[in-house]
């Protein structure tokens, strides 16, 4: 049961990342003034389908486990604002309402990452590279707000 639910859950966390091909980055985003911690290109990749992994497992874990509700509601709160970043950001090319999504995922994560650990510890510790991870999208998304006003207007 734990891998038919793993696998379910590694569905939705790749649907979620799809938006990625249907909303590729381009030139607008390679035109835009960016920080100097800017990570390269392929860390992007490598570092959502790690997390996707940890995602999976965690959810799986939990959604076998009793009073799991809370839990898995924000799990699945988390998904959707995940998934609706990429196209905010890159589609319609609007820095502060992406702001304002990752803003709402960055708290979607911290309480679903303490719901997991309520239920069950490993999945809470399984969410916490991807509140880093989040936590430092965010501050990528405030910084290319911050150094390119005309385009954030």
């Amino acid at each position: 049961m734990f891998w038919l639910l793993f696998t379910l859950f590694m569905v939705a966390c790749f649907s979620a990342g799809a938006t990625g091909g249907l909303f590729p980055p381009g030139a607008w985003y390679r035109g835009l003034n960016k920080p100097v911690w800017t990570p390269p290109d392929w860390v992007f990749p490598v570092t959502w389908i790690t997390l996707y992994i940890c995602m999976s497992v965690a959810g799986a874990r939990v959604a076998l486990a009793e009073g799991n509700g809370i839990a898995m509601a924000f799990w699945s709160i988390q998904i959707a604002l995940n998934a609706l970043w990429t196209p905010v950001f890159f589609g319609l090319q609007k820095i502060r309402l992406g702001l304002a999504v990752i803003g709402a995922l960055w708290v979607a994560v911290l309480l679903g990452m303490i719901a997991l650990w309520e239920v069950d510890t490993l999945a809470g510790m399984l969410f916490a590279p991807y509140l880093l991870w989040v936590t430092i999208a965010a501050a990528l998304n405030a910084s290319v707000w911050k150094l390119n006003p005309e385009q954030a207007a």
